[in-house]
């Protein structure tokens, strides 16, 4: 993999963190086309996404992001783009040189905490139970990933922030594309949340896609905290 030092992304842990929070719904997305991301990418910037997560779940994504990643900085420059499902240090350093901004896990593991630490690139693990919440606080997350959400509900976030109050959670796995569904999430105390295939269901029409999230995203202006 070709690394290019100057992609490492120039934008602190915490201010990606503080961007996270002003526009919590991030769209979790592969696709092994280049063209077909752009596109999609383009017309969830237009319907007022700013941080996206692109995955690690193919064979050529590395090649994918990377072209993205001068794509978003050339035509998107509000966005922050970051990658998911990254299970190790070797993986999460090569998309952090290739300009990732953020890194998200599926899991928890101390080694790729150490990386984003290094290189100071905002790092959300996956958790679950308490005891894995504060293992991954201990290893200086600054938000949670909760995944799957929809089997565990927005209660579940009301009972983690009884002991846990000040604990950042994004939920993904789950969580519908519908008001009813982000009021309930952000209602529980979400600081963001993550849609992958619900939201992409039918991204044919683009100029749709655009118009629908806008509409997601001028409601959870009412009803983040």
């Amino acid at each position: 993999m070709p690394f290019d030092t100057d992609n490492v992304p120039q934008i602190a842990s915490k201010e990606v963190l503080s961007r996270v929070l002003q526009a919590p719904v991030i769209p979790v997305f592969y696709h092994a086309d280049v063209e077909h991301a752009q596109n999609i990418i383009s017309a969830c910037y237009a319907g007022g996404i700013r941080v996206f997560e692109f995955t690690n779940r193919g064979d050529n994504a590395f090649e994918v992001f990377s072209k993205l990643r001068g794509y978003v900085r050339d035509n998107c420059p509000d966005m922050l783009l970051g990658i998911g499902t990254i299970y190790n240090a070797k993986d999460a350093e090569a998309f952090i040189l290739a300009g990732a901004d953020f890194v998200v896990q599926p899991i928890t593991t101390a080694d790729v905490a150490a990386i984003c630490r290094h290189y100071d690139v905002a790092w959300v693990p996956g958790v679950m139970t308490l005891n894995e919440i504060f293992h991954a606080t201990r290893l200086g997350a600054a938000m949670v990933k909760i995944f799957p959400a929809g089997v565990l509900g927005p209660d579940y976030i009301k009972a983690v922030h009884g002991p846990m109050p000040k604990v950042k959670i994004m939920v993904t796995g789950g969580v519908e594309p519908t008001t009813e569904s982000l009021g309930a999430w952000f209602g529980a105390g979400v600081s963001a949340v993550g849609m992958g295939s619900q939201l992409f269901k039918d991204s044919s029409d683009l100029e749709a896609l655009g118009q629908r999230i806008a509409e997601l995203m001028a409601f959870v202006d009412t009803v983040k905290k």
